[in-house]
């Protein structure tokens, strides 16, 4: 994952200054120094590094700092906020009411996403109820409307262009008027790609702004423009009033530091990150669950949402219920492989939590995990109803596991294995046996049930060792709010 590299480096930096015994004026200049290094390695502009650090020094006046002050929180805080302050303005950007007809123009250089972009904007308001369009207004490009046509139907949102004319103004105009017609609350206006070399071809953007007057212009930006990016964005801002950026192609090799100046030249806030080329790879942007990630301080709220978007609401008291009686089947298993699979890649989910970075997952690893869940998936699927409910492994046979090998086309040491991996998570489950249920309104029934000491005894050895052992743990506790975000999770908690 994109500036994955760049969490890492920042957290090693944090890690080695937390190491140091004594914090003085020589080890905060080593963190800062080996920050400024990583931010300059991931292409961010330097005038901004050098402003951070200058910035952090003032802050963080170790003379000044009375004895019993926490120095490495009072840093690490500093740095927080001074990411904080690069990557948000400060003001927010234009959000669309449902209901009142917006028009949004997107924006940007050749080849840097736009159109699907545009796509995957409409998508994601249409799935939260608005009433989207698209317009074509890229008259440019070869292939443009075929491209928006294609990604429209796909989505089933209504799309507007033409093949013969060649006025992108006059095609900009028609479409928002028709759509407006049409009563749809989202106009999406994509167009032509240009860069600040083209006067031509910002003048017609300019234009086609004039004409359709759009609530707000998107400025979209691949993550691997590196330096230029300062520049480019900077262009585009001048001509027309970018009010919010979209930064593509985070699931790539680049460096994406580059983001973090287009922020600055742009004065606008980064509102979605797209991460991958599907319709639904597409992220919203929050400033402060990004930074937490980025230092390997996790983000707890974002990993709940996850949890709450692939469990169903009415299944969660359900399996909170199974939980507590410590039964685990296949078929429970089979589930809850469906429910990791949904949440996303590995890497990404492992970042949300505190203690781990992106790095932790090699590369290779993530894809190859997913392909074993799978595998493990088509064997249970071979399965008989009989054989997924029980929570007797003893019940798998010889000839049983020779019937799902045949089934599903796997090799019997594979139904084996799969089957050790039952019993592995059947071990754990069982440890969960007796967890008091919350009822509706009840607050901290999690929090009686589930203390360190608990979950210590319920987590590989691995992960405790990297969360920081015991003491680790009860923090990344006290993060958790211990019951309250865990309520939410089971559907529970005050109403």
């Amino acid at each position: 994952m994109v500036l994955a590299q760049l969490g890492g480096s920042i957290s090693r930096a944090l890690q080695q200054m937390s190491n140091a015994t004594i914090i003085d004026e020589k080890v905060l200049n080593d963190c800062l120094n080996e920050i400024t290094r990583a931010l300059l390695q991931s292409d961010v502009q330097f005038k901004l590094v050098r402003d951070m650090q200058t910035n952090i020094k003032k802050i963080v006046n170790l003379d000044d700092l009375a004895a019993g002050h926490n120095k490495r929180k009072i840093i690490q805080q500093a740095i927080f906020n001074e990411l904080c302050k690069i990557l948000d303005p400060g003001k927010p950007s234009f959000t669309p009411k449902k209901g009142k007809t917006s028009v949004v123009m997107f924006v940007g250089l050749q080849g840097s996403g736009k159109t699907t972009t545009c796509t995957k904007y409409a998508y994601y308001h249409q799935k939260k109820g608005w009433k989207p369009a698209l317009v074509c207004a890229d008259t440019f490009r070869a292939g443009a409307f075929d491209q928006l046509k294609q990604n429209a139907t796909k989505a089933k949102i209504p799309f507007y262009g033409s093949y013969t004319e060649s006025d992108p103004v006059r095609i900009a105009m028609e479409g928002v008027e028709r759509f407006k017609n049409e009563n749809c609350d989202l106009i999406i206006v994509d167009t032509s790609g240009r860069h600040k070399q083209e006067a031509a071809l910002f003048e017609e953007m300019r234009q086609v702004s004039e004409a359709t007057k759009p609530d707000l212009v998107i400025f979209v930006m691949d993550s691997s423009i590196g330096q230029a990016a300062f520049d480019q964005a900077q262009a585009f801002k001048q001509s027309v009033a970018v009010g919010a950026v979209i930064v593509t192609k985070m699931d790539g090799h680049a460096k994406g530091g580059g983001a973090l100046s287009a922020v600055a030249a742009t004065k606008s806030p980064v509102i979605f990150i797209g991460t991958g080329e599907h319709m639904d790879e597409f992220e919203v942007f929050d400033v402060k669950p990004f930074v937490s990630r980025l230092l390997g301080m996790g983000d707890w709220s974002g990993f709940m949402d996850k949890i709450q978007e692939v469990v169903p609401m009415d299944q969660q008291p359900e399996l909170l219920q199974k939980l507590s009686e410590g039964n685990f089947t296949l078929r429970i298993m089979y589930e809850q492989f469906q429910n990791i699979l949904k949440m996303g890649p590995m890497g990404q989910v492992f970042s949300m939590l505190p203690g781990f970075s992106s790095e932790l997952m090699p590369k290779g690893s993530e894809k190859e995990s997913q392909a074993k869940l799978k595998r493990y998936m088509t064997m249970m699927d071979s399965m008989t109803n009989e054989e997924l409910d029980s929570s007797n492994p003893k019940l798998m046979n010889e000839s049983r596991i020779m019937r799902i090998a045949r089934g599903s086309g796997r090799r019997i040491r594979e139904v084996m294995e799969m089957m050790e991996e039952y019993k592995r998570l059947a071990k754990i489950w069982s440890k969960m046996k007796g967890l008091k249920i919350p009822k509706k309104g009840e607050m901290s029934a999690l929090s009686r049930n589930m203390n360190a000491q608990h979950m210590s005894k319920v987590l590989p050895p691995q992960m405790l060792k990297q969360i920081g052992g015991m003491g680790g743990l009860q923090n990344l506790m006290k993060q958790m709010g211990s019951a309250k975000d865990m309520m939410g999770m089971f559907g529970g908690g005050d109403k």
